[in-house]
């Protein structure tokens, strides 16, 4: 089942998708494609809404077939901390389905403003921690299991700033500063960079910050499949900086 309209205007690609049910999704921009072709999907949307001064989130997942890979059609405007609940639920349903294949994807949709494109951004193996972890001290916890790498905590906070092992980062500077320590402090050593983001982000900024890291990734550099969605109050204490 494929999307069913993309609208166009002033001839660049709009970044709005109209449901089955005519309700819209407005969605997040990035500079470049990730994925573009995709067959034998089927549309999960997560709607934009309000009441009064809340912001709230509709899922409309009424068209999905499990044996399908699964397109996540959200609006850019809702931010992490409704969203990530709603998509692990629904990751849950997909996998415990009797019917969903082992080769299906979980994808989410976004524009791409430099190519005029839908595009689409695989997140089919990614497991988040919600709420109350970061990858600072899950990787302390397991440091057996990460010793054998050259592990970063890339961290984007409230106010989408970034930072590195604690450090302040600006974000043209990300890309050679992940290569250049990586050829140099390695050892040999496989590079795996943990994402943490702050859960008050919208759902666009989260879209622009994961591109730009997937950017960096290459066969020494990779991502790590687990992602935090954290909110701050709710993490352990400590003298450290995030």
């Amino acid at each position: 089942m494929k999307i069913q309209k993309i609208l166009f205007g002033f001839g660049i690609l709009a970044t709005t998708l109209i449901s089955c049910d005519k309700k819209d999704v407005q969605l997040p921009k990035a500079d470049k494609t990730v994925m573009k072709e995709l067959l034998d999907h089927s549309p999960v949307y997560l709607f934009f809404d309000t009441n009064g001064t809340d912001t709230l989130v509709e899922v409309n997942r009424r068209n999905t077939i499990s044996s399908t890979n699964w397109v996540f059609n959200i609006d850019k405007r809702l931010p992490l901390k409704l969203v990530i609940p709603e998509v692990i639920q629904l990751q849950e349903k997909k996998k415990s389905s009797s019917h969903n294949r082992e080769d299906s994807m979980t994808l989410y949709s976004y524009a791409d403003s430099i190519g005029s494109n839908l595009a689409f951004l695989p997140f089919t193996d990614v497991k988040y921690f919600f709420d109350n972890e970061f990858s600072k001290f899950y990787i302390k916890r397991n440091a057996e299991l990460y010793m054998p790498y050259h592990n970063f905590t890339i961290n984007f906070n409230k106010n989408n700033q970034i930072t590195v092992d604690g450090n302040e980062m600006e974000r043209s500077e990300l890309p050679n500063f992940i290569k250049e320590f990586s050829d140099f402090m390695s050892e040999g050593k496989t590079t795996i960079l943990h994402l943490n983001f702050d859960s008050s982000l919208t759902y666009e900024q989260y879209i622009q910050n994961k591109i730009l890291v997937w950017g960096i990734t290459d066969e020494r550099i990779q991502l790590s499949s687990y992602e935090f969605i954290y909110d701050p109050k709710k993490l352990p204490a400590c003298d450290c900086k995030l």
